[in-house]
């Protein structure tokens, strides 16, 4: 912004964070510079990979680095717990320190896990409206995870703790309206609640990108990509099948995964079982935010296999908005966020599972480009009405009207 108020008068704003910022939580910085942009003073709170420094400034945000041991996703429930207490409260003991000498003038605590919130008790107590970000609903990612019923008294007890810490929160936002209609069943006041999705920053995701690269590639493939975290619920092993169904009448097919995960190891074994290692590519390297739409748009179609489970149902994946937004048409699961804002117009459509329907629909684009070109150009309002400067004033202007009840 043009006019930033001085430090005296500049407002204060804090997140806090289980995961590697900016690396790990795109949202995060998206948030965070889209606060900063609008005359906030930012402070990140979250994890220290070794090597870091427990104080950076990164890009205009002043990130402080927690030293956690940090233990794999696929651990035991029981490892992830104590791993999210000890950084509760250093989290706790850093934010109290921070606005003590700060005074922050909102607070905002991202999940998982949902009581990270109340590591901002002495702040509520003095006053400070307190956001809580609900990234993923705890209740149903834990009922996916092992395998429970939403009435089983682990997930109740997940339950439970979401109420508890959406309670102390003074506005709760998370990213879809269809999880946002769960929590307000489970009993959050409507009125509490907001929506900020996962929309790709629309500066650095725009279809000019793709028009650049396009214009350079070797029009003779037919180039398929999945980017981020590899697990089983993500449904990659279906995608691997479909392709090796289809390889025989599209020879010019490619595949590129990137990303890694759990599941990596199993994916790489089936590559080799089904003679998919020529046209099946895997790269995990890291890639920055800024240099992620160069490496997404030279794909001819953008594939999200997922698996359908009480915790996928609900996920409108960051990967989905990211091709759309640089033009890319997209072959996705049938799942009930994905519907919610997308149709058969926008999105080329495959029951969840099913590895012959991924065949067709794979089939189907690969011949028919005017279909592809449809897809493409219907999503056109898609990102006109949820691109994310639009979204992100809009989250601003929340914070703002927070501030301004202290």
């Amino acid at each position: 912004m043009n006019n930033v108020p001085n430090n005296e008068t500049q407002k204060r704003h804090c997140m806090v964070v289980h995961a590697h910022y900016p690396m790990a939580e795109t949202r995060v910085q998206r948030e965070a510079e889209a606060l900063l942009a609008h005359g906030f003073q930012v402070d990140v709170i979250c994890l220290l990979w070794p090597g870091e420094a427990a104080f950076e400034v990164v890009r205009g945000i002043n990130v402080y680095r927690l030293p956690i041991h940090t233990v794999s996703k696929e651990q035991s429930l029981i490892s992830q717990l104590l791993e999210y207490l000890h950084f509760f409260v250093l989290a706790a003991f850093k934010l109290t320190r921070l606005h003590l000498k700060k005074r922050y003038n909102v607070i905002q605590v991202h999940n998982l896990p949902d009581f990270l919130v109340f590591c901002a008790l002495l702040p509520k107590l003095g006053g400070t409206p307190i956001i809580l970000d609900i990234h993923d609903v705890i209740p149903e990612f834990l009922a996916a995870r092992t395998g429970r019923s939403l009435d089983s008294w682990l997930v109740r007890l997940a339950a439970w703790q979401e109420q508890l810490s959406c309670g102390f929160a003074d506005h709760v936002i998370t990213v879809t309206e269809p999880w946002r209609q769960v929590l307000v069943k489970r009993g959050v006041p409507q009125e509490k609640t907001s929506v900020v999705m996962n929309m790709a920053d629309s500066q650095l995701f725009h279809p000019g990108v793709r028009q650049q690269v396009i214009e350079q590639r070797d029009r003779n493939t037919f180039h398929l990509i999945y980017h981020g975290v590899q697990t089983y619920r993500h449904g990659l092993d279906i995608l691997l099948r479909a392709v090796a169904q289809v390889w025989d009448q599209i020879p010019e097919l490619y595949l590129t995964l990137h990303g890694e995960g759990a599941y990596r190891g199993e994916l790489e074994r089936l590559v080799g079982e089904l003679g998919l290692t020529d046209c099946v590519h895997f790269t995990k390297r890291y890639v920055p935010v800024s240099e992620l739409p160069a490496l997404i748009a030279n794909a001819d179609v953008g594939v999200i296999p997922y698996r359908t489970d009480i915790f996928t149902d609900g996920i409108l994946p960051t990967k989905l908005m990211e091709y759309v937004s640089l033009g890319i048409p997209v072959i996705a699961s049938r799942t009930s966020a994905i519907e919610a804002y997308f149709d058969e117009t926008t999105i080329e459509f495959f029951a969840p599972g099913n590895v012959d329907d991924l065949a067709r629909c794979l089939l189907k684009l690969h011949t028919d480009r005017n279909r592809r070109e449809q897809l493409v150009q219907n999503g056109t309002k898609f990102r006109e009405q949820y691109k994310w400067g639009k979204i992100s004033t809009e989250y601003a202007s929340l914070v703002v009207r927070l501030s301004e009840k202290k």
